[in-house]
């Protein structure tokens, strides 16, 4: 047998990779452009294309909505139309304000939340053709919205209300409500706070969240109440009567009569106390004009009361004193 060597077998040369030529890398190149990237420009695009219209489609639609153009106004009819509308926002000022606000608002809320939706389905198609597993983003953004649903409840429920009193039409501006925090005139209405202008100028701001009940005394109709309290032992019939002459009175004013829906009622003896009797008398009216009238009613009521000689409550000696004193003056206006 041969000894053993003693040397080491030569070292074989390692197999190194060849680069890749350009020709191969091109050809790469060019199928991820025609394949995956031509697929993500197509959905970049077609979006793109989706939220363009979806967002011109709301803006008319609200646009619409917000100047109370009716259908009337397109085609033929279209001068008809336009003097129709003309004349309802003049009738009604405060409903077209409302209106608009509420359209306007719903309409940025419908974009906004149209953007965020098809942005991010184009974002997860996109990802998805360049081979991006979407399972762990899909879980995170689960995570992440409980997250900001409990850190955030105030604010989520804010928005929601507001969003909800919106489509609801529970108020609008213009609109005088009592919402409990505050009371007063409605300045702005946005999805998260209402702003409020009480009857001393104050301007409250009111989280839609905290808002638990909503009285709105300007919407759809209104009434003009006057109670009028007079001396116990007068002519209940008679003064009834008289109630009835101030509403005719002041439903012949051409401006307060366009507000007046049918007749008043006068309710007798409404409430009985030791030195007075109450008379009711209630005016139907259009919403927000229900003060104006009763201004008038209760400046009818007094001269009807005061040139029938019946007295308020407690105000006998008063009416008295005041008789005797144009009695006098008309006796020195004969004398001289």
């Amino acid at each position: 047998m041969l000894p053993f060597s003693t040397e080491s077998p030569a070292p074989t040369p390692s197999q190194s990779p060849t680069p890749m030529d350009a020709g191969e890398a091109v050809g790469h190149t060019w199928d991820w452009l025609t394949g995956p990237g031509l697929k993500i420009a197509i959905i970049v695009v077609v979006g793109m294309l989706v939220l363009l219209v979806v967002q011109r489609l709301i803006k008319s639609v609200t646009e619409h909505i917000a100047s109370g153009d009716s259908f009337l106004q397109r085609g033929i009819v279209r001068p008809l139309g336009t003097e129709v509308a003309g004349a309802l926002r003049k009738a009604n000022p405060v409903a077209a304000a409302r209106r608009t606000q509420r359209a306007r608002t719903i309409g940025s809320v419908l974009r906004s939340t149209a953007a965020i939706v098809i942005g991010t389905i184009v974002v997860f198609l996109a990802l998805d053709q360049i081979g991006v597993n979407l399972a762990p983003f899909i879980a995170s953004a689960g995570i992440v919205g409980v997250a900001l649903g409990f850190g955030a409840q105030s604010l989520v429920k804010d928005f929601l209300t507001g969003l909800f009193m919106l489509l609801e039409d529970q108020y609008g501006v213009g609109d005088v409500v009592d919402v409990g925090p505050a009371s007063g005139t409605v300045e702005s209405v946005g999805l998260r706070v209402t702003k409020i202008r009480d009857a001393d100028g104050v301007l409250w701001y009111v989280p839609n969240g905290s808002v638990l009940r909503v009285g709105n005394k300007t919407q759809g109709w209104a009434n003009a109440v006057v109670e009028v309290k007079v001396d116990y032992f007068v002519d209940l019939d008679q003064v009834q009567d008289l109630l009835g002459r101030a509403a005719a009175e002041v439903a012949t004013n051409d401006e307060l009569k366009a507000v007046m829906e049918g007749n008043a009622t006068v309710n007798a003896a409404e409430d009985l106390a030791a030195d007075a009797v109450t008379m009711r008398l209630v005016q139907r009216t259009v919403p927000a004009q229900q003060w104006k009238v009763s201004r008038a009613l209760r400046e009818a009521v007094r001269r009807q009361l005061a040139d029938a000689g019946i007295p308020l409550a407690g105000q006998r000696d008063a009416l008295t004193a005041y008789q005797e004193t144009l009695k006098a003056r008309e006796d020195d206006a004969d004398q001289s």
